[in-house]
């Protein structure tokens, strides 16, 4: 990981912390029995709790609770007492005009997350909120200030929601990408939420700000909000940080305050000044009773956790699985697969670059561990070449099948070292000038010869060459004296 963001001069540094608002998969809502249901018709999962309306009263959905703590402790964090505030806002998703919220005593504080690459992000806490409606701004610009109406839909209202607030560790846009996919990963992976971040079940603000390199400082940030892809995340980061860096050089300083993501122009825009604690008048909601989770209940989440990413990824690095490769793997699943293809006797190495370049499917369901064990034996004994072996990975994702059986039924066989020979001297004879560059050239250009060479005798032979073998060949024949 780079220690600085190389857009912006070697000067500065990034500083970046994210707060992730994750919707808990459960049936209802947080404190009230409405369906907990994306897609539905607007304002159809309401009552009179999450609508605020006078006389009604909250009551804590258990389930809601039990996922908290479950992402909590995937985090690492520690589960204490906590107290459910009213955050004072007024705005038109929030019906009661305030939001019930965790302030000063979160369930879930003081964790940490490993990314990919090893480096690791604080997670300052996690703590359970309810959600607000949705507002949809009708007009050109889709922002308020461009209305000419806008709708309200309150079904979403009242919806459990953790916030994770990491500690500002971040310091590269790639960083930030990776802590939010991350989180996304621990969160399907226990079942939390399905942290679909176009439907919005999982939206990520980012407080973005810059200080000189090998400062300890943390100057004025601004809070990207409500960014729904991993894509904008980078770009917005990357933008704030570009940003915040012309201002201080230009000898101004940025204001702190809430900025929006404008995907199609790239680039955010001012929003609001950014509140102050005392702008929400924070108070201990007097309708709901401290949430204490005992350490019975606690140890019973800890039982039931499941591996998590960055185990998994520790499994594969440990079968001699490369960090990058593993990383995409675990995020698809199929580290299960790979792992037991490799403990029936598969070279990691094969079995993870046909997992990786020719697996990406919704459903390789049919691809057993045993069938690719064989599949990669096939292709390191030379009886298929990698182009084959494709093919014949493609046939048993979509039928199934033993890998010799799918090969015979195709019709691949290994080419005869004669036939396969005659094939590159032909290729040789038919590209004397890329074959003299081959023979004379090195680094990047006797490589590029190479590529050439050999996809050449791969067009003439349909595929049946193994590549290797034909590196090996071309390789042989440009020493022999």
């Amino acid at each position: 990981m780079s220690p600085r963001e190389p857009s912006i001069p070697a000067s500065w540094e990034l500083v970046v912390g994210l707060e992730v608002h994750v919707e808990l998969a459960t049936a209802t809502k947080l404190f009230c029995g409405c369906a907990n249901r994306f897609g539905d018709e607007p304002n159809t999962n309401v009552c009179p709790v999450c609508l605020g309306l006078p006389g009604s009263l909250p009551v804590v959905n258990a389930r809601a609770v039990e996922l908290a703590v479950r992402l909590g402790r995937a985090l690492g964090c520690g589960v204490e007492t906590s107290a459910f505030a009213r955050k004072n806002y007024f705005y038109p998703d929030m019906p009661k005009n305030y939001q019930i919220t965790q302030y000063d005593r979160p369930t879930n504080s003081d964790g940490r997350l490993e990314l990919p690459d090893g480096s690791v992000v604080g997670i300052e806490r996690a703590h359970i909120e309810e959600d607000t409606g949705k507002t949809t701004h009708m007009g050109s610009g889709g922002r308020i200030h461009d209305a000419v109406y806008s709708l309200v839909d309150y079904n979403r209202a009242g919806v459990p929601l953790v916030e994770i607030v990491t500690r500002p560790d971040i310091r590269t846009v790639e960083q930030a990408r990776a802590c939010a996919g991350e989180l996304r990963a621990v969160m399907t992976a226990i079942g939390a939420s399905d942290a679909r971040m176009e439907e919005g079940s999982m939206r990520v603000d980012a407080n973005v700000s810059v200080r000189p390199a090998g400062s300890g400082e943390l100057r004025t940030r601004c809070e990207v909000k409500n960014l729904n892809s991993l894509r904008s995340l980078g770009r917005a980061v990357a933008y704030e940080a570009r940003r915040h860096v012309g201002l201080w050089e230009a000898g101004e300083r940025p204001r702190q305050e809430t900025r929006h993501w404008d995907e199609s122009g790239g680039r955010t825009i001012s929003g609001r000044s950014k509140e102050e604690v005392e702008d929400y008048r924070y108070f201990t909601d007097p309708d709901l009773v401290p949430l204490t989770v005992d350490g019975a209940a606690v140890a019973e989440v800890d039982a039931a956790l499941p591996e998590l990413p960055a185990a998994r990824r520790a499994g594969l690095a440990a079968a001699g699985v490369a960090a990058e490769a593993a990383a995409l793997v675990v995020e698809r699943g199929q580290d299960g697969l790979v792992l037991a293809a490799v403990a029936a006797g598969a070279d990691p190495g094969l079995t993870v670059t046909r997992v990786v370049n020719d697996l990406a499917l919704d459903d390789w369901s049919q691809v057993t561990p045993e069938g690719l064990a064989a599949l990669a034996g096939m292709e390191r004994a030379g009886k298929l070449s990698a182009t084959q072996s494709k093919q014949v990975l493609a046939e048993m994702a979509a039928t199934g099948g033993d890998p010799a059986a799918v090969a015979q039924r195709l019709g691949f066989k290994a080419m005869a070292e004669a036939d396969l020979e005659a094939a590159v001297d032909e290729v040789i004879a038919a590209h004397p000038g890329e074959w003299a560059r081959f023979c004379a050239g090195e680094g990047d250009d006797r490589k590029k010869m190479a590529g050439f060479l050999t996809g050449r005798v791969m067009r003439a032979t349909r595929g049946r060459a193994d590549g290797a073998a034909v590196n090996r060949l071309l390789t042989n024949r440009a020493i022999r004296p």
